[in-house]
């Protein structure tokens, strides 16, 4: 569904990827790792078509430069790690935002459809009872859940993710994963997600890419990931962290 073959990008004629590739069949969630500064935000702005880049995108089988905006949005959703709201919608208004991609023109205004899909895409994210606030005035957590709505609302057939755990407490987490990847599974969609949380990563992919100093360093399925390649970029034995994590909580049951 998604395929990304050799590309390169960087910014004002500074390299940060070089020659990444890798493609996430339909149905699949993907998991990008790596250490900060290693290119994963830029990696994910690229395949939205928000960067140039040399090498090809390709949406199943479509080039990405092959397509107008419209139609990249109503392919491809990007949510990225959130930013400040300088604007009070309300919730139910921001997220209904998520459908102008699919708006006939540009004051057709939303249709039954539209608010239907809305409503269903703050539902599915725990935010229906917050409708009628306004954004201004939630809390990370609550905010970072509403983007996410808006991005299921956009009916993306892939979403790409930047950290979309950051600020969500454990429930909502582990939540946000399983919904994922029933969204990807029974939609015969594809999700792209950038985590750091090593055991939500696992939980949440079918396949990994390993991103060390712009390259990928490894990529392949979850059952033939080798972990202990994580240490080697982190620079700490991420294992005997792992396990020494476990055992507390063994120690106090």
């Amino acid at each position: 569904m998604l395929t990304v073959e050799h590309l390169c990008c960087g910014y004002g004629g500074d390299p940060v990827l070089n020659d990444v590739s890798f493609s996430v069949e339909e149905g699949r969630c993907l998991c990008i790792m790596g250490p900060n500064g290693c290119g994963k935000t830029t990696l994910l702005r690229a395949v939205a078509g928000l960067l140039p880049y040399d090498g090809d995108v390709c949406i199943e089988g479509r080039n990405l430069r092959d397509l107008s905006r419209r139609e990249i949005a109503q392919n491809l959703a990007l949510m990225s790690q959130i930013s400040t709201v300088y604007f009070s919608y309300t919730v139910y208004e921001t997220v209904l935002m998520g459908r102008y991609a699919h708006a006939s023109g540009a004051f057709s205004g939303t249709s039954d459809e539209d608010r239907r899909i809305a409503l269903d895409a703050m539902a599915r994210t725990g935010t229906l009872e917050l409708k009628d606030r306004l954004v201004t005035e939630l809390s990370g957590g609550q905010l970072q859940r509403v983007f996410l709505a808006r991005t299921f609302a956009q009916s993306p057939r892939i979403i790409l993710l930047d950290e979309p755990t950051n600020h969500l407490d454990l429930k909502y987490q582990v939540q946000l994963v399983a919904d994922l990847k029933v969204w990807a599974a029974q939609e015969k969609h594809c999700v792209v997600g950038v985590l750091h949380d090593v055991n939500l990563a696992l939980e949440f992919a079918d396949s990994m890419v390993l991103l060390d100093g712009g390259r990928v360093l490894t990529c392949g399925s979850v059952e033939e990931f080798d972990l202990s390649q994580l240490s080697r970029v982190y620079q700490m034995d991420v294992g005997d962290y792992m396990r020494r994590s476990l055992k507390r909580w063994e120690e106090r049951q």
